[in-house]
């Protein structure tokens, strides 16, 4: 014998009574498990599935719930930020005690890493009595909410004050300002841009400055901040530094770190006492 929690699941697809007499049996033995109703793929039931979640939990308010994600995000050509943020969000309010995602498609391959950060998001507002919304942007990873902080007046009226042939780039509603001494030039594609740079023979400058007015267009198509010299951010999707919350009340700047900063997948089940409802 090995330590072990089964995992029931319906006998045939859709057949809850044959679930709820398997954790009733089990309640009775005061043995643990973990009840799955089985998330289906979209298009093939998944919206009476998530229905089946929602009954399973009104039928047995104390058990153990696990729901598998890897149906809808496998199985659906989309990012899979969103639909994990989502489907974590419904596990929030249904107090769904564990998650089963799976990296089997390449477009899932940080499935694991966002849904560890969706899970303590949710936590983090559900305790707070918040939205979902500045925690932590990990899972933005393709805009962010304030992706142009300047005006282009703004930037105009820094570019008088540059004295020196340095260019500066950044960027505003309306393209990527670049600007130095001599002068100020916006537009929406680079190559627009490069007629008006005096690069002469600098081959390492005009590397450089492809390089930043590369990243410069991509931000400014898709909508996300810009910062010259850095690289942008692609959220947890791309392994930079580790993950930290901030409190809904406050400001990403002053982000505190948890302390159950994501690991590598492995053993996560761990016993959870329940508090009995009244």
């Amino acid at each position: 014998q090995v330590a072990s929690v089964p995992v029931l699941i319906p006998e045939q697809p859709g057949d809850m009574e044959s679930l709820y007499r398997a954790a009733e049996t089990l309640q009775q033995q005061n043995r643990r498990f973990l009840a799955d109703a089985i998330l289906d793929p979209i298009h093939f039931g998944f919206t009476a599935s998530l229905v089946r979640y929602h009954a399973l939990r009104q039928r047995l308010p104390d058990a153990e719930i696990m729901l598998g994600t890897g149906n809808v995000t496998e199985l659906t050509d989309a990012d899979t930020t969103g639909m994990t943020a989502l489907l974590l969000g419904i596990a929030s309010e249904l107090d769904i005690d564990a998650i089963l995602t799976t990296e089997v498609s390449p477009h899932a391959r940080t499935a694991v890493r966002e849904a560890d950060l969706a899970r303590r998001m949710l936590c983090a507002a559900k305790r707070d009595g918040n939205l979902p919304r500045r925690y932590h942007p990990g899972l933005m990873a393709l805009r962010d909410r304030k992706p142009f902080p300047y005006t282009p007046d703004e930037i105009a009226t820094t570019a008088q004050a540059i004295k020196d042939p340095s260019y500066r780039i950044q960027l505003s509603t309306q393209g990527i300002h670049i600007y130095n001494r001599d002068g100020l030039h916006t537009a929406q594609d680079p190559f627009a841009l490069f007629p008006h740079l005096q690069l002469k023979d600098d081959t390492g400058h005009a590397f450089y400055l492809g390089v930043e007015l590369g990243r410069a267009q991509i931000a400014w198509q898709l909508g996300k901040r810009y910062l010259q010299d850095n690289q942008l951010s692609w959220g947890v999707v791309v392994a930079e530094s580790e993950p930290e919350l901030a409190s809904g009340s406050e400001s990403n700047s002053k982000a505190t770190k948890v302390t159950d900063a994501y690991q590598s997948p492995g053993t996560t089940l761990t016993q959870r006492k329940k508090t009995p409802k009244t």
